[in-house]
């Protein structure tokens, strides 16, 4: 990142190929749609060459896209009502049963429900620790809180998942 705010194109290409694919799960998982994600993920790239030259490493640099692309994703569903989703879409294992396909897709149907009804900060919270494998840190870098908050984030988020989906598993 360095190097890109020096002017090397190279560089960021670089940055861009490495991170993208991050970047956009976390933009489609919290958006829900997939032209939105690559145009969060487009402009999230954009600022960051925009800002290049006076970018510092005082953090990792997926927390400093994470917080962009963060901000971004508040910004769009501020404007509009998105509808998330919890798993990127993979092709299909041939070795699962029909039951077992269904069974999951059900599964994943509830829980991209309940997270729609989380608030967005815990909604990401959520999206970067278990989809993304951020720790405390990272998320409260990437979300502008402390480490101590993204801790309530994420307990307040897993308690009212676990509330919603033993609605649904009673159903």
């Amino acid at each position: 990142m360095c190097a890109a705010g020096g002017g090397d194109a190279r560089a960021f290409d670089e940055v861009v190929h490495r991170h993208q694919k991050p970047a956009w799960n976390l933009a489609f998982r919290f958006l829900g749609d997939v032209e939105e994600a690559r145009d969060v993920v487009q402009e999230a790239f954009l600022r960051i060459l925009d800002a290049a030259p006076r970018y510092r490493p005082t953090a990792l640099f997926r927390t400093y896209l994470f917080r962009i692309v963060s901000r971004l994703c508040l910004d769009s569903i501020r404007r509009k009502r998105p509808v998330p989703m919890v798993q990127v879409p993979e092709p299909a294992d041939p070795n699962p049963t029909q039951i077992e396909n269904l069974v999951k897709q059900e599964q994943a149907e509830a829980v991209r429900r309940a997270l729609t009804q989380l608030p967005a900060k815990q909604r990401l919270a959520i999206i970067m620790r278990y989809y993304e494998n951020c720790g405390y840190k990272q998320i409260g870098e990437a979300l502008e809180v402390t480490e101590k908050a993204a801790e309530r984030l994420l307990a307040r988020g897993r308690n009212t998942l676990e509330i919603l989906l033993m609605k649904w598993m009673r159903e």
